[in-house]
C-alpha cells in the first residue's frame, strides 16, 4: 500500500503550471519513496523563461526555439503559450502523432528533422537546425536545456519539498538525459547531507557515461551527446538498463503500486528498488519523471512490443558488476562511478 506524504496545509493555484511543475512524495516500501511528477520537464522549463525574462534576454513577443523529442517541448510550449512567446520545437522522429498534436494545440511550431550523419546522431542534427534558425531569427531566445545552468539549478524546489515531507534523503535514483533533474537535485540536497549517494540510471547505446553508441528503444534517457549541465562527479554509481527490463518494471510499477507512468520510471523504479531492498537501512528516493498516458499505445501495447521485440522481461539476477563502461551490454549492468570524472573513469579508448 502506498501512502502520499503531503506539506501541512492548502493552496488554490494561480495557474496549472504552478499546480503540476512539483511532484508528489509518494511511500512506496518501508525505505523507498518516489517523487512523482506528472510533467517533469514543465519545472525546468518555467524555470529557464522565468530567468530569461528577469534578466531581460526574452521579452513579450521574442520567439523561443528549442530542441526536443519530448516531455521537455510539451513543457515548454504550456510555458510560451501561458507568456505569450510564439514557440518553434526542432525533434526528430520519435516525436508520434498525439504529442505533435499536443505541441501544435498550445501553438508550438513543430519542425523535425533526420540522422545527417554527423558525430552525435539525431541530437546533434537537431542542435545544428536549432543554430540555424537562431541564425535566421536574430533576437530569439534559445533555452538550451542541455546546457543551461538553470536547468538543474530549476530543482531547488524540489529539494525544498523534500526537505519539507520526507527530510534526509540517504541516496537519490534518477534517469539521466540533459542531467538537469539528478544533478540539480542531488546538488541541492547534499546542501544539508553531503553523504548522500547519487545513482544515475542510463541505457546501452548512450554514450552520457562513455558506453558503445548504439540504436536506442528506450528514450527518456540517454543521449548520443555529451550534455554540459551532466556534472559526472556528482555521481556514485551508475547503473545501464535494457528496455525489456524498463518495460516490465514500469508495468510492474502499475500493477503493484497504481502508479501509471512512463518508461523512465519504470527503469528508474527498478534500480531504486534493488538499492532499497539492499540498503534497508537507507532512506532511498527515485524520481518518476511523467505519467504512462503518452506511452499506452507502445509501452503498454502488447502488440507494439512484440513487434519492436521488446517483450517485458524481468531481471531476477539484479545488475551485473562491471568496471568499466565498455563492458556494458544488453543487459542490467552497473558500475561504482566514485564521483569521478568522466575522464577518470573511462581512462583512454578500449
Amino acid at each position: 500500500m502506498t501512502e502520499t506524504v503531503t506539506a501541512p496545509g492548502r493552496k488554490i493555484y494561480s495557474s496549472v503550471l504552478e499546480a503540476t511543475e512539483l511532484p508528489r512524495i509518494i511511500r512506496i516500501t518501508a525505505n523507498l519513496y518516489a517523487a512523482t511528477f506528472s510533467l517533469m520537464k514543465l519545472l525546468p522549463a518555467r524555470y529557464i523563461v522565468d530567468r530569461a525574462e528577469a534578466a531581460g534576454t526574452l521579452t513579450p513577443g521574442t520567439p523561443v526555439i528549442e530542441t526536443s523529442s519530448g516531455t521537455f517541448g510539451l513543457g515548454l510550449a504550456m510555458v510560451c503559450r501561458h507568456r505569450g512567446h510564439p514557440l518553434t520545437v526542432v525533434g526528430d522522429p520519435v516525436i508520434d502523432a498525439d504529442l505533435r498534436r499536443r505541441l501544435e494545440m498550445l501553438g508550438a511550431r513543430v519542425e523535425i528533422v533526420e540522422d545527417d550523419g554527423r558525430p552525435g546522431g539525431i541530437q546533434a542534427a537537431r542542435l545544428a537546425r536549432v543554430e540555424e534558425l537562431r541564425r535566421e531569427h536574430p533576437g530569439s531566445f534559445v533555452p538550451g536545456q542541455y546546457d543551461n545552468p538553470d536547468n538543474p539549478a530549476a530543482y531547488a524546489a524540489v529539494a525544498d519539498l523534500v526537505g519539507a515531507t520526507l527530510g534526509a534523503v540517504d541516496c537519490l535514483v534518477g534517469t539521466v538525459g540533459s542531467g538537469g533533474s539528478t544533478g540539480g537535485l542531488a546538488a541541492a540536497l547534499r546542501a544539508s547531507n553531503a553523504d548522500l549517494r547519487l545513482v544515475g540510471v542510463d541505457t546501452p547505446g548512450s554514450i552520457i557515461f562513455g558506453a558503445a553508441e548504439g540504436a536506442r528503444l528506450l528514450r527518456g534517457l540517454g543521449s548520443s551527446i555529451h550534455p554540459g549541465n551532466v556534472d559526472y562527479t556528482a555521481y556514485d554509481e551508475v547503473h545501464w538498463v535494457t528496455p525489456r527490463e524498463a518495460f516490465h518494471a514500469t508495468h510492474d510499477l502499475y500493477r503493484s503500486h497504481g502508479l501509471f507512468m512512463g518508461p523512465t520510471s519504470g527503469a528508474s523504479f527498478q534500480v531504486a528498488a534493488w538499492w532499497a531492498d539492499r540498503n534497508p537501512g537507507d532512506t532511498v528516493l527515485m524520481v518518476l519523471p511523467d505519467e504512462g498516458y503518452r506511452y499506452q499505445s507502445t509501452v503498454y501495447n502488447d502488440a507494439w512490443l512484440r513487434a519492436h521485440d521488446a517483450v517485458p522481461t524481468p531481471n531476477p539476477d539484479g545488475p551485473r558488476l562491471v568496471e568499466h563502461p565498455s563492458d556494458v551490454t544488453d543487459r542490467w549492468t552497473r558500475l561504482p562511478w566514485a564521483r569521478r570524472s568522466f575522464e577518470a573513469v573511462t581512462g583512454p579508448a578500449r
